[in-house]
């Protein structure tokens, strides 16, 4: 392993209840603490403190703070799942509300906390662990997205995978600068210029 990414990697993982519930705190505290402070002030004594746990007790789980923020942005990923694509109605009509329920599925998952969003996107190191999640979570996304448009009678594409693809890393893409960056455009619009835009390639309009 790399000595970069030995830098990144956790000291200990948790075996127990107990262990688990230490790290989850100074997970949360660390979330705080960047999203208030910004990364360069967000000091592991800072998490530590909020986390009320001694500094030597955070050590012993994460060897700085780059490994904490690591972990947070694999969080962050590892919960953008589409929970909600089995239950659409893909029935004749429905494209467009296909369509929207996947942008707004991508805006909730990036909505929690903005300044924490823009911190991870620009100062998360990239660990094995990262790469491994991103590609973990698009390949499963992108099957989610392309099962959908494989059962949806009104999708003329002439390749689902593709498209597949190209859905996704639009949506990702523009939700994530859009969340985290001040805005002036409100994001109902965004939203559904994203939709009719989306839903007019997948029509094949031309």
């Amino acid at each position: 392993m790399p000595p970069a990414d030995r830098r990144l990697q956790p000291r200990r993982s948790p075996r127990q209840v107990r262990a688990e519930l230490t790290r989850e705190r100074i997970l949360t505290a660390a979330a705080h603490v960047f999203a208030e402070h910004g990364y360069a002030a967000g000091t592991t004594n800072r998490i530590a403190e909020r986390a009320r746990i001694s500094i030597g007790s955070l050590y012993q789980y994460f060897p700085n703070k780059d490994a904490i923020l690591a972990k947070l942005l694999v969080q962050h990923i590892d919960r953008g799942t589409w929970t909600a694509a089995d239950g659409l109605d893909l029935s004749p009509g429905t494209l467009e509300a296909t369509v929207r329920a996947l942008v707004r599925d991508a805006i909730d998952n990036h909505s929690d906390d903005p300044q924490l969003l823009r911190i991870m996107i620009e100062q998360a190191p990239v660990s094995a662990e990262l790469i491994e999640t991103i590609d973990r979570h698009g390949e499963m996304r992108t099957a989610q997205v392309r099962d959908v448009l494989a059962r949806h009678p009104d999708v003329q594409v002439r390749d689902l995978a593709t498209a597949a693809e190209l859905i996704m890393f639009t949506v990702e893409m523009n939700i994530h600068k859009l969340m985290a960056a001040p805005r002036t455009i409100p994001i109902e619009t965004v939203e559904s210029e994203l939709v009719d835009m989306l839903t007019r390639y997948l029509r094949g309009d031309r």
